[in-house]
């Protein structure tokens, strides 16, 4: 799997929305938390279910711009200037 930081796949850093597909709530929002602990995130309180689709779904919006140290101290990311 390629990084997200692929430039073929993202031009520049800056805002973007994670849709996220899981098979129950608990892994979902583990997910986002991951994310939650790598950049500046937007939390979502709850999944949703769509009728007669297995599993949840998420969306969470992050800032790729804001990246965070091991210790959640913010730093700005490469393109900050």
């Amino acid at each position: 799997m390629r990084s997200i930081r692929d430039e073929e796949h993202i031009g520049e850093q800056g805002p973007v929305v994670v849709d996220v597909a899981a098979a129950d709530d608990e892994t979902a929002l583990a997910f986002e938390v991951a994310l939650a602990a790598r950049w500046h995130t937007a939390s979502a309180d709850r999944t949703t279910r769509a009728p007669d689709e297995p599993g949840v779904r998420l969306s969470c919006f992050l800032d790729l711009r804001q990246l965070l140290t091991d210790l959640g101290v913010r730093k700005a990311g490469p393109s900050a200037g």
